[in-house]
């Protein structure tokens, strides 16, 4: 089972994953959510969902994220999840804004793979879209540890361990 991601590119860089990577990065984070519902008896299959992830420029990061989170900066990612009126059923999960100058500083500044970097954001930005957040300790705790073991699935090690 295969999620459908559509991938828009709206910057000019040219040292970027590939579809197929953006692909495999998402299904095996909705894979995982999956499993972990059977798990936590909470049946939930986003693996057939449908999602975007729009790849963009500092200014585009910025202008969104002051719009959306009333801050007047650009960030890594931005996720905006799908809300489906009640009694509506459609697999959209939602859309993905990565900014794709932040994730390669980031990326140098903490001394990670640039892709590995890129396979956490997309990871982190989908468990958003599934719900999950980071706004107390225990969330982020929990938010975490599903993105270290979904990490460990794609061989890509902690990305909260510094080097």
């Amino acid at each position: 089972m295969s999620a459908t991601v559509d991938l828009q590119i709206a910057c000019s860089e040219k040292i970027l994953p590939s579809h197929e990577q953006f692909q495999l990065w998402v299904d095996t984070a909705l894979s995982f959510s999956y499993e972990k519902s059977i798990i936590d008896n909470k049946l939930i299959d986003h693996r057939q969902d449908e999602l975007s992830i729009r790849l963009v420029d500092i200014e585009e990061s910025q202008s969104l994220n002051h719009q959306f989170r009333h801050q007047d900066k650009p960030t890594n990612v931005l996720s905006f999840p799908f809300e489906l009126p009640p009694g509506v059923t459609l697999n959209l999960l939602g859309d993905l804004v990565i900014c794709v100058e932040i994730v390669k500083n980031e990326a140098k500044s903490q001394q990670k793979q640039l892709f590995h970097h890129w396979a956490h954001m997309v990871v982190h930005g989908c468990l958003h879209l599934l719900g999950f957040d980071h706004i107390n300790d225990s969330e982020a705790k929990e938010m975490e540890s599903l993105e270290i073991q979904i990490l460990a699935k794609l061989k890509i090690n902690n990305p909260y361990i510094s080097m």
